[in-house]
């Protein structure tokens, strides 16, 4: 998983898109505008990109 400025889900840079900084179990990730509802309301959707989506809940 990378770890640079690009969103985890569709992998756009923070050139083409704003992208929101969070920490998840030590590490940090970005997400864009258009994922942070599936951060929120669908984490199982991140599970092979996130670690341990699978134990997250949506809201």
């Amino acid at each position: 998983m990378s770890n640079d400025n690009k969103c985890l889900v569709c992998e756009k840079s923070s050139d083409e898109t704003p992208v929101t900084k969070f920490y998840y179990q030590k590490s940090e990730f970005y997400i864009c505008p258009q994922h942070i509802p599936v951060l929120i309301h669908k984490p199982q959707e991140l599970v092979g990109l996130l670690d341990g989506a699978d134990k997250l809940q949506g809201g």
